[in-house]
């Protein structure tokens, strides 16, 4: 399927360990995974606010899951973060490293070595 972005997702899971996310329904204020729609991939961020992970995962309707695929960045040196038990936040981000700098000065350097 294709890779989806959406603003103000955010839901809470009780992952633990590195497996897909269970989604417990959106935060105040924001809305579900579901604006990804079903089998769509998504950047997201899971954090328990100490332990984080950025990365790729794709998004199931049955079951309301979030698998895991690609680690981005993490708090464990890049790799699938072990969560331990309790709630955390699992939200739609865009990550820094798959950005492009919009600053004509940093584009130039870039390019041209300037």
């Amino acid at each position: 399927m294709a890779l989806v972005l959406a603003d103000r997702v955010q839901e809470t899971t009780t992952v633990v360990g590195t497996g897909t996310a269970t989604l417990a329904g959106a935060s105040t204020g924001y809305q579900s995974f579901a604006a990804i729609g079903d089998g769509n991939s998504t950047y997201y961020t899971i954090t328990d606010n100490t332990n984080w992970e950025v990365g790729i995962g794709t998004y199931t309707a049955s079951g309301t899951t979030l698998s895991r695929t690609t680690v981005i960045s993490s708090s464990n040196s890049g790799s699938l973060v072990s969560f331990p038990a309790g709630t955390k936040n699992v939200f739609v981000t865009y990550p820094a490293a798959r950005s492009i700098p919009t600053n004509r000065a940093i584009v130039m350097s870039i390019v041209f070595g300037y």
